[in-house]
């Protein structure tokens, strides 16, 4: 998966969460998706139009049963799912996986495998402000899933930021191709 994708896919709160559900065998309908996201119909609706916007879950064509499912994966959602089931595997407290639903959180966990200064980090995600990098990297510090260390090595001092614990497990999910 490539870094945009990845910036597109975690847009949104439940996309993750979707279709890793969806990988794991969740019948492809919206009842049982949504009770096992507990997300509110308005944010699983714009998780669901995301998805679908992005090509990687479609509607199944045609008329059959009335179980058959509303939804599938297409190719490209197929690895998607795969990756973000192995992310969501990778954080299974319910307290620390609304860290995962914040929309810059595992981008920015996918650079970091290897120490990153800040101005890196905001380069290879061009969409991101300073303050929301800033604000990330601070709740992904104190969950402790990223390290921030003081680089004294040249004149200037200046921090890098590595994924650890979690946030290297996350990463190594990731697969991140540049």
């Amino acid at each position: 998966m490539d870094i945009n994708l990845l910036v597109k896919l975690t847009s949104r709160a439940w996309s993750l969460n979707i279709l890793a559900l969806m990988h794991t065998g969740v019948p492809g309908r919206q009842a049982p998706l949504l009770a096992r996201t507990s997300a509110s119909r308005t944010a699983f609706a714009a998780s669901l139009d995301h998805l679908i916007k992005l090509g990687l879950i479609e509607r199944n064509p045609g008329h059959g049963h009335p179980l058959r499912p509303e939804f599938r994966l297409t190719a490209t959602g197929t690895q998607a799912a795969r990756i973000a089931h192995a992310i969501t595997r990778a954080v299974p407290e319910d307290s620390t996986n609304k860290l995962l639903r914040k929309s810059w959180t595992v981008p920015i966990l996918a650079l970091t495998g290897t120490p990153h200064r800040f101005s890196a980090i905001k380069s290879d995600l061009t969409p991101i402000t300073d303050r929301a990098l800033s604000s990330s990297l601070h709740q992904l510090e104190d969950h402790d899933w990223i390290r921030r260390d003081i680089e004294t090595s040249g004149r200037m001092p200046f921090p890098t930021y590595c994924a650890v614990n979690t946030g290297f497990t996350i990463h190594q999910a990731v697969g991140l191709r540049h």
